[in-house]
């Protein structure tokens, strides 16, 4: 059956122990005897146990069979509905359709399950889910009761103490076990299935104990269409597991909503990795502050159950299995898009990722997934009420925290670490989201927090606050809120999800990335946002619905208008100008106006899920007419078309904005062709090849497509050098620093505004750099974007010798003739959650060059001005060689030798630098592959760690 959705009403952490990295002593009292799974059909199998094999739990349990192996005969195991045991053979392993199947089957069968739909994927396949437990725990009511009781946990402002505990002691703890977030990574979703049908078919005590104790959330897999073609992302190239807090992807939001409706203690996401080996918790450092110190002590124990009983059934081959496993290393759980970090920080949960090394054979990744899975849901069981009574504290130490404006401290996890970066004495009560830009992505914004059961108020009447810090380390005394402002108070139940997602800096307390060091919202979306230690107590109203729309009607022959200043007002223009509307933009203010007559109801309930406001004028629409441009996405040399910034392209462009996409090859400008000359934008996403593939004829050809009036968009590394490369633009790109960091920091901007690409935005901005290139200002274009040379320079995150950004640019709107290029230094389609970004863009996709030349009239190429020849003829830096997301690892100098000779195991391709006591060793990585896909990186650090050759810092 299908549980429906709900509507939630949204309502001293012990220290964060630690466990060694071979678990074994007390942790052997955990052993837990796991069922081995037949190949036989079910049929095959001996009838259900007799009498005299049924005994007592070792919980007093009646009714429970001692041994193991005794299941139901009518409930069908895997081997048997699918025709073939599950992990024989690479080519053989189990189809979406046959997960639905057999999903479908099993709720046919046993009272124990009922399954559900948590929506659909891209291409529209169903993602389907098992709640599993005792029959009376699935009975409708039942679980609506149970989850409700969960629910109340998470506010103790209305959960009495004593009701907590009776729910503790009473109702069973939500479990979840997920697989296949990176469809190529099936094993652990294989597994899954192996799991359901035990506590499905299963008559042992330890299935008792798990389904008296426990109601289990199934989902084999979270990522259909990257499962069916064998690929880490999905159809639009997201990977998956970094989507948790935008939740762009519909796999993502509907994985959300669900988890909202059921919010577990306990959460395995199964992967795959490189190598041989599993990895469980204990987590690799950083790990972020707000993550409560309850849910670190149950991974760190759940990893002892798991280590405890690796080994049973044979799971591992080696002589001594905990060579087999690994903890402590690679995997982290600072940034909060994973799928352990969010389920920890947002939901109190034990949120775990579980590793599987793909160069096993797929039988050996099946049976350990599945040991791992029935390790942890038996720790889940035998210390249920411990956890429902954790999870009650979480809570209510939360309220507490955000009462008295406390952040948690910074902590490490691994034994050898410490503490690099404390986190400052600073109090936070509340955070203020200021009305005064942005608007739509302001409400964006509060829909994303509310999404999460945050909290969120609209200021009636304006508050003084005393003590003001505004993002970008400023302060301000005594500075006014106005009303219709948002108001986010710390003390709330969601206190660690409010600090880590709208935080202006994450506190990093080990200098160990595995991914970015920021993602403050606000500055992601150029929200204006000021926090408070103050003590208030502001006139507001609860958020119960964005808000948006019209405010007044208009004369017939007037206008309705609003700001272009936003991600969310650029989604708006682009589905009006997809249905028609003759809108116009005044390029001086940005403000967009369109008819009245125009504005029908179904466009004004548009404007108002946007949360964008249109404002009656009685004058008719004025400025620029707008005209839908005609993109092409470049998909030559160097860039992947299954990801990064080409797949965001596609999702942002493509399918938010209604763009018509037609794909550009190296062949088409090489050879002049329609494909190329027929399109009024260019789009080149980043990619590792500095020109492209463009041959000189093909440089010439896109220059004289841009000089007859076409629209050039060059993000990043390759957008960038293939202008250069083409004598597009006067900026140089300049070498690094040998130990230059940015990772994945925000900066100050200054905006020019003087260029329509920076319409709408703020005289001063933020934006996004990840290892950027960087570039010296234009000498022939308008540099719209530019880091501060004087003391208003500021990035957060984590970076060394950020200053060598000083007085470079980000963004420049270089012309050419009747056309110009628009050149990002950064990635302004990352992940599809910087609207800042997103809306220059837009921008740049809206803004009128002029008419576009026949192409007899485009096979001229233009001369080259002088600033641009020298630019373009300029040496590349020593530092540029095919690099697109270099791995650099930081060791002291005196172990230069040492580490060189461990990289020099994996490869010879490495650059070597030494500054200020420490020496870098960088390793190119063309094809730009994270820490996930590379094929060697992990394996790396581990052996680096084995040498006992300390990391001071690794970026990848």
């Amino acid at each position: 059956m299908t549980v429906p959705k709900f509507s939630p009403t949204i309502p001293t952490n012990p220290p964060k122990s630690v466990v060694g990295r071979r678990l074994g002593g007390a942790a052997a009292a955990l052993l837990v005897a796991l069922p081995l799974l037949p190949a036989t059909p079910a049929a095959a199998r001996p009838a259900e146990p007799t009498p005299a094999s049924v005994g007592t739990s070792g919980h007093g349990t009646p009714g429970c069979s001692t041994d193991p192996n005794a299941r139901l005969t009518g409930v069908p195991s895997p081997e048997a509905h699918l025709g073939f045991p599950l992990g024989v053979g690479q080519e053989r392993v189990v189809t979406d359709d046959e997960i639905r199947s057999y999903l479908g089957a099993v709720d046919a069968a046993s009272d124990r399950v009922v399954t559900g739909n948590l929506g659909d994927s891209v291409l529209g396949q169903s993602m389907p889910y098992a709640i599993v437990s005792d029959s009376r725990h699935v009975r409708p009511d039942s679980l609506r009761r149970i989850a409700e009781d969960i629910r109340d946990l998470r506010d103790p402002r209305r959960t009495s103490a004593r009701t907590a505990a009776r729910t503790a002691a009473d109702s069973p703890a939500i479990v979840w076990v997920t697989g296949n977030v990176h469809g190529g990574e099936k094993s652990g979703g294989d597994a899954a299935l192996k799991t359901l049908y035990e506590l499905a078919a299963g008559l042992s005590c330890g299935v008792r104990e798990r389904n008296d104790n426990l109601v289990t959330i199934i989902v084999p897999t979270q990522n259909p269409d990257g499962r069916d073609a064998s690929r880490r992302q999905n159809e639009y190239g997201f990977d998956l597991n970094r989507d948790w807090f935008a939740r762009t992807q519909p796999e993502t939001d509907a994985k959300v909503e669900l988890l909202r409706r059921y919010p577990a203690q306990v959460f395995v996401d199964a992967h795959e990795m490189g190598g041989d080996q599993y990895f469980f918790p204990p987590n690799a450092d950083p790990i972020h502050h707000e993550i409560p110190g309850e849910t670190v002590d149950w991974i760190n124990r759940i990893g002892a159950a798991n280590a405890a009983g690796f080994g049973f059934n044979g799971a591992c081959t080696d002589t001594v299995t905990s060579e087999c496993y690994f903890n402590y290393d690679t995997y982290d759980m600072f940034f909060m898009g994973y799928g352990d970090t969010v389920p920890t920080t947002g939901f109190g949960a034990a949120g775990m990722t579980y590793e599987k090394g793909s160069g096993s054979a797929v039988p050996d990744r099946v049976q350990q997934q599945f040991n791992t899975q029935w390790a942890t849901l038996g720790w889940a069981a035998a210390n249920k009420r411990e956890v429902l009574s954790g999870y009650y504290n979480i809570w209510k130490d939360a309220l507490a925290e955000g009462r008295a404006g406390t952040l948690e401290p910074n902590e490490v996890v691994q034994p050898t670490n410490e503490v690099q970066f404390p986190v400052p004495d600073v109090t936070i009560r509340s955070y203020f989201l200021l009305p005064d830009r942005q608007l739509g992505d302001v409400r964006r914004l509060v829909e994303r927090l509310r999404g999460m059961d945050v909290e969120v108020y609209e200021l009636t009447k304006p508050v003084r606050v005393p003590n003001a810090k505004i993002f970008g380390g400023r302060s301000a005394k005594n500075r006014t809120v106005p009303a219709g402002a948002y108001w986010i108070p710390m003390e709330q139940p969601q206190k660690h999800w409010i600090q880590a997602i709208l935080g202006e800096d994450p506190y990093v307390p080990f200098p160990y990335f595995y991914d970015v060091s920021s993602w403050s919202n606000p500055l992601l979306m150029g929200v204006e946002t000021i926090y408070t230690g103050d003590r208030l107590s502001p006139k507001a109203q609860r958020v119960r619905d964005i808000e948006g729309g019209r405010t007044s009607a208009a004369p017939w022959y007037g206008a309705y208008a609003y700001p272009l200043d936003s991600a969310a007002a650029a989604e708006l223009t682009f589905a009006l100008l997809n249905q028609g509307v003759a809108l116009r933009r005044d390029q001086r203010t940005g403000v967009v106006t369109l008819p009245a007559s125009a504005l029908t109801g179904a466009r004004d309930r548009l404007a108002e899920s946007l949360g964008v406001t249109l404002t009656a004028r009685r004058t008719p629409p004025a400025g620029t007419s707008l005209a839908l441009p005609d993109v092409g996405l470049f998909a030559g040399t160097g860039i992947s078309t299954t990801s990064g910034s080409h797949g965001e392209a596609r999702y942002v462009l493509g399918n938010r904005w209604g763009l018509d996409l037609k794909p550009v090859t190296t062949a088409d400008i090489n050879d002049n062709t329609a494909a190329f000359t027929g399109r009024t934008v260019l789009l080149v996403p980043d990619g590792s090849n500095a020109t492209g593939g463009l041959t000189a004829t093909g440089q010439a050809n896109l220059r004289a497509w841009v000089s007859a009036g076409g629209t050039y968009l060059g993000l990043r590394n390759q957008g960038t050098r293939m202008a250069r490369a083409a004598g597009l633009t006067s900026t140089v790109e300049l070498p690094k620093p040998a130990d230059y960091r940015m990772i994945g920091s925000h900066l100050r901007v200054d905006v020019d505004d003087s260029s329509p690409v920076g319409l709408g935005r703020p005289a001063e901005d933020f934006e996004f750099n990840n290892g950027d290139s960087i570039l010296s200002p234009s000498t022939t274009g308008t540099n719209v974007l530019t880091y501060p040379a004087d003391e208003r320079f500021w990035f957060n995150g984590y970076t060394v010798h950020a200053d060598a950004l000083k007085g470079t640019v980000a963004l420049v709107d270089e012309p050419t003739g009747a056309g110009r290029a628009v050149l990002f230094a950064f990635n302004p389609l990352f992940r599809a959650y910087n609207e800042s970004g997103l809306h220059l863009v837009a921008n740049a996709l809206l803004t009128p060059t002029g008419t576009t030349a026949s192409p007899e009239a485009r096979s001229t190429a233009p001369a080259v001005p002088p600033a641009r020849a020298a630019a373009a003829a300029a040496p590349a830096p020593e530092n540029l060689g095919g690099e697109w997301r270099p791995i650099t690892i930081e060791v002291a100098a005196t172990e230069l030798d040492r580490a060189r000779s461990v990289v020099g195991r994996h490869t010879g391709d490495v650059r070597v630098a030494t500054a200020a006591g420490s020496a870098y060793l960088t390793i190119p990585n063309p094809d730009g592959l994270s820490a996930d896909e590379h094929p060697f990186l992990r394996d790396l650090v581990r052996e680096l760690r084995t040498a006992e050759i300390p990391l001071r810092s690794l970026t990848a």
